[in-house]
């Protein structure tokens, strides 16, 4: 396999990062004004906001409004070079990536590949269930949800449609939570002007959490005003409550009990991606690399994992810190600085998590925050979220366009992205000289 093309030798350390999600954008970002030379590598060319993916699936924003094309970003830097590659292996003894597109060396390696969902190997539940951990999931989501509601029109069974219209969410987290709410208000303001026809009063929109309480990470005030909030908007909230199978059809639970529903989806639970080529050694809890206090992977020399793929005991957090942006910011800063550090010979400073608070939203003026000395619900915290997530996203033009679409739907009662768009593959063919290439 040949080296990936135009990618320059240097007299500079290589820093090789995989991932543009927060820890690699934010590091890449501090590395672009240094003396490195870094290679970043994505299975995608943009940086894509994962906590709006359930605005997406609802229909609530356009998914170029929260993403950001990651060559813009680094447009200007030219000691930062970008390929779009499907990493295939690491091999830390050589300290080489093989990817898609050729291989390349690294003098450091900072793995920053993210997480996915965690089906626990229900098979069926894989296969049939609607995951949210991508924009490409989300839209399909929203496709599945909107082709649901088309079919139920055309159907006189009353049960048939009553199943098309059900939603059944799994996982009582943040993004279950946020999508209850989101779909519970579709339900009561959008839906029924766009099909009239159908009786809404048998739609059911039900949160299913395994938990004894929703939002497990949170307070327990702040959970139970979660709940009540979903109550307060319709959502049916089932705790103490397992789904064990799901066949595109009906939802089992354990203890014998079906729903009848074609939605399912699944956001229970997620588990660190892996790369190929590490050894089971440096593997710890839920696939995730096990980290010492300054990231670095267990036995492996330069290489460090960041975010959702690390796993680092400490006294505060002895089953590993959550995974959150927040998380994998602080410790993408923090790596910038130590690898500064050691390049000035002085002392790498150990990783300490500063818990800013969390944040979730339930439907319109509700939402729940959890701050350092303080808890907060109702229209203030819901008005703390859309200013935080608002200033997260990268690119003021994105700021923009949520922000009128926010305001919008906050007015009108309404949403003006239910497109269905189901891409058509290309059938063409490559000139003979393109498939040269992209084989070579």
């Amino acid at each position: 396999m040949n080296p990936i093309a135009n990618i320059p030798q240097s007299s500079r350390q290589r820093v090789v990062i995989l991932g543009g999600g927060f820890a690699g954008l934010k590091l890449s970002r501090k590395l672009s004004k240094s003396n490195y030379q870094v290679v970043l590598l994505d299975r995608n060319n943009y940086h894509q906001f994962q906590p709006l993916f359930y605005q997406v699936a609802t229909a609530g924003l356009e998914p170029s409004a929260i993403t950001f094309p990651l060559r813009k970003i680094f447009q200007h830097q030219k000691n930062i070079h970008f390929r779009v590659a499907e990493v295939q292996k690491v091999d830390p003894a050589q300290k080489k990536i093989v990817t898609d597109i050729g291989y390349v060396d690294y003098d450091i390696l900072v793995l920053a590949i993210g997480a996915d969902t965690n089906y626990f190997k229900n098979k069926n539940i894989e296969r049939h269930a609607a995951p949210m951990k991508s924009l490409n999931e989300a839209l399909s989501l929203r496709n599945k949800i909107l082709s649901n509601y088309e079919n139920a029109l055309n159907t006189n069974e009353s049960d048939k449609a009553a199943a098309l219209m059900n939603i059944v969410i799994v996982g009582g987290g943040p993004t279950g939570v946020e999508l209850a709410g989101a779909i519970a208000e579709m339900k009561k303001f959008i839906l029924p002007k766009d099909y009239p026809e159908l009786d809404f009063s048998k739609m059911k929109v039900q949160l299913l959490e395994a938990a004894p309480r929703i939002l497990g990470g949170y307070s327990k005030k702040s959970s139970e005003k979660a709940f009540a909030y979903l109550e307060k908007l319709g959502v049916e909230v089932r705790l103490n409550t397992l789904v064990e199978d799901f066949d595109g059809r009906e939802v089992q639970l354990k203890g014998g009990e079906a729903l009848n529903a074609r939605t399912l989806i699944w956001a229970a639970g997620i588990k660190a991606n892996t790369v190929e080529g590490l050894p089971e050694s440096v593997y710890g809890h839920n696939q995730r690399l096990i980290v010492d206090r300054f990231n670095s992977v267990k036995g492996l020399e330069d290489v460090y994992a960041l975010g959702d793929m690390a796993y680092m005991e400490t006294e505060a957090y002895p089953k590993g810190h959550p995974q959150v942006a927040q998380v994998a910011l602080q410790q993408a800063t923090l790596l910038y600085k130590n690898l500064r550090a050691v390049q000035k010979n002085k002392e790498a400073k150990p990783f300490a998590y500063t818990d800013k608070g969390s944040l979730a939203t339930v439907g319109r003026n509700l939402a729940i925050a959890d701050l350092a000395f303080v808890h907060l619900g109702g229209f203030v915290a819901w008005a703390l979220w859309l200013f935080v997530h608002l200033m997260a996203l990268v690119g003021v033009k994105n700021r923009l366009f949520v922000f009128i679409n926010w305001a919008w739907s906050y007015f009108t009662y309404d949403q003006s992205l239910r497109l269905l768009i189901h891409p058509k593959s290309w059938k063409g063919e490559l000139p003979e000289e393109e498939v040269e290439m992209a084989t070579a």
